[in-house]
Order: structure tokens, then sequence, then C-alpha cells
């Protein structure tokens, strides 16, 4: 699945345009690598988000097209930050 898609529908990120302009902007890696919107992304990939000031880093624990609100969060899981 692409990286912008993921995160829209895991719900890390609201809006899958704003999600395309995060990875377009450089701040979003994949496994270490900077990503483009269209990279693919696997179960056990880790992904390491900017926002503004911060950084949040979460491991792929499954990939579904279409998922409901409250199970959202089950796609993935929060790791701790190493600075």
């Amino acid at each position: 699945m692409r990286l912008d898609k993921f995160l829209k529908v895991s719900r890390i990120v609201k809006r899958r345009t704003v999600a395309n302009e995060m990875a377009s902007a450089g701040r979003i890696d994949v496994n270490g690598k900077q990503a483009k919107p269209g990279t693919d992304v696997k179960v056990g990939d880790v992904l390491d988000i900017g926002f503004g000031q911060n950084r949040t880093r979460v491991r792929i624990l499954e990939i579904r097209e279409h998922v409901r609100k409250e199970e959202a969060s089950s796609l993935f899981e929060v790791l701790p930050v190493e600075d």
C-alpha cells in the first residue's frame, strides 16, 4: 500500500493530501530512508514521522484498505523515539 494512503487509513494523518505533502517535504522516513508519498509500505516497516518540532515512530502491524475509526489504532504500534 502507498505510504500516503496508509497514513490516512490508519488515521495517523487525517487527510491523504496532508500525508502526501508531509512525505514530499521529506518529513517521513521508512526504515531509516526518506520516503516519497508513493513509497510501498508493508507489515513490519518502521515509520519516523515529523510533526512540526515533534517526531513519532510507529511500526506497521497490519495493512487493510478500509478500517473503522475504532480499529484504526490496531494497524500500528507507537515506538519510543531515539535521538
